[in-house]
């Protein structure tokens, strides 16, 4: 059997090729989470409010307003993800100066 015998050459140039789609499937699965939903960071919120003891101050309305605020804005995946899975967590200091702006500015609106 020869290194140039037309047989192999299909078989090598498919050996060649899997290493490079284990590659392309692994840099995307580092892509880390996605961006969470607006329905997914309502849900978050009102559980860190409950936690804080303000459940009966903010409502399921409430927590949908800031929400779409929260998700429309620049706040990082990460800090999304964490609100949404009922943290009062941000990824940095950036984004928990812009979380409280946005709950601060958006406050009257949305609990009114």
């Amino acid at each position: 059997m020869k290194l140039n015998d037309r047989n192999l050459r299909p078989a090598s140039r498919l050996l060649m090729a899997l290493p490079i789609a284990a590659l392309a499937f692994s840099l995307a699965a580092c892509g880390g989470p996605s961006r969470p939903s607006v329905d997914d960071v309502a849900e978050g919120i009102g559980k860190v409010f409950e936690e804080q003891g303000l459940g009966d101050q903010i409502d399921d309305d409430a927590s949908q307003c800031f929400a779409e605020y929260l998700v429309d804005s620049d706040l990082s995946d990460e800090t999304l993800n964490y609100l949404a899975s009922g943290e009062d967590r941000q990824a940095n200091q950036d984004d928990k100066d812009l979380t409280q702006k946005i709950i601060t500015d958006h406050l009257e609106e949305c609990v009114a």
